[in-house]
């Protein structure tokens, strides 16, 4: 049996996982936008020139069945914390501005994180990290991302995922990988001429803004530029250069560890403020 929870802000009445068209707050999908169910499909739908309706046909996709499989049943059995709120349970999309100077990039949604709000490092440890962060650089208009209508905004910034479903143990296989690229690949074509810098999260996120760029046909230095914290790399296009900034990402072991600090964070995104010219 399906649980029917009220959200935890509008206190409207949603099911786990969640179904398209179904209002809840940004959610950009309908009951009749079109469902990716195989690779190919992927490839075909991700071929929209409409931002908006790309992020609605990523949030219902169903191609890897792994994957479906893992963030639904999370979204049903849900952690003993969140057990009277509802879960997302779909692929999150991109979110933020639509025309970013500033483009960040992780790895995926954390399965009582993003697969629970439905909205990109929002709900979990990492994401108080970085909306923190984000706000004391001048990125974000609030200092924390708790659930999809909470107010926040992102100041010329957008936030993605390099593979859209919560994995299991955080660990997509590289055919996951692989079929979800087509996603990011087509937001970035759609979003890459305002950018100015782009943040890589983690190895993950640095090693998937390397091939997606390079796909979309930019330069990349030889031999590939090694992923580090504070390491800067020059993305060239046809006409400009693009920053890619290397970021730890705010993991849990990152962050309990001491591997990355708050001021480390702030550093690296202070930075991305000033090259995306969003703060002196």
């Amino acid at each position: 049996m399906t649980d029917v929870l009220p959200h935890p802000a509008t206190g409207e009445l949603f099911a786990s996982p969640v179904p398209p068209g179904t209002g809840w707050p940004g959610d950009p999908a309908t009951d009749e936008t079109p469902v990716a169910a195989t690779a190919a499909q992927v490839r075909r739908l991700a071929g929209t020139a409409d931002l908006a309706e790309l992020d609605a046909r990523v949030s219902v996709c169903r191609a890897c069945p792994r994957l479906v499989r893992w963030r639904e049943d999370v979204a049903r059995d849900k952690r003993a914390s969140f057990a009277t709120q509802p879960y997302w349970g779909r692929p999150v999309p991109g979110w933020g501005a639509v025309h970013p100077r500033v483009l960040v990039i992780g790895l995926a949604p954390a399965a009582n994180g993003a697969n629970r709000t439905g909205r990109i490092f929002t709900g979990d440890r990492s994401g108080d990290w970085l909306f923190a962060s984000l706000h004391r650089v001048g990125l974000a208009t609030q200092s924390t991302s708790v659930h999809a209508a909470d107010g926040l905004e992102l100041i010329g910034t957008r936030m993605v995922a390099t593979v859209r479903c919560a994995p299991p143990q955080n660990k997509p296989s590289v055919v996951e990988r692989d079929t979800c690229a087509p996603w990011i690949s087509a937001e970035l074509g759609l979003v890459v001429d305002t950018v100015e810098v782009v943040v890589a999260l983690g190895s993950f996120g640095w090693d998937a803004t390397l091939r997606s760029f390079a796909g979309l046909g930019w330069d990349v230095a030889r031999p590939k530029p090694r992923f580090g914290h504070g390491v800067e790399a020059q993305l060239v296009g046809p006409d400009r250069e693009i920053t890619l900034l290397g970021c730890y990402h705010p993991s849990q072991q990152n962050t309990f560890t001491g591997r990355l600090t708050e001021p480390m964070l702030d550093d690296v995104l202070r930075r991305a403020a000033v090259l995306g010219r969003i703060v002196a």
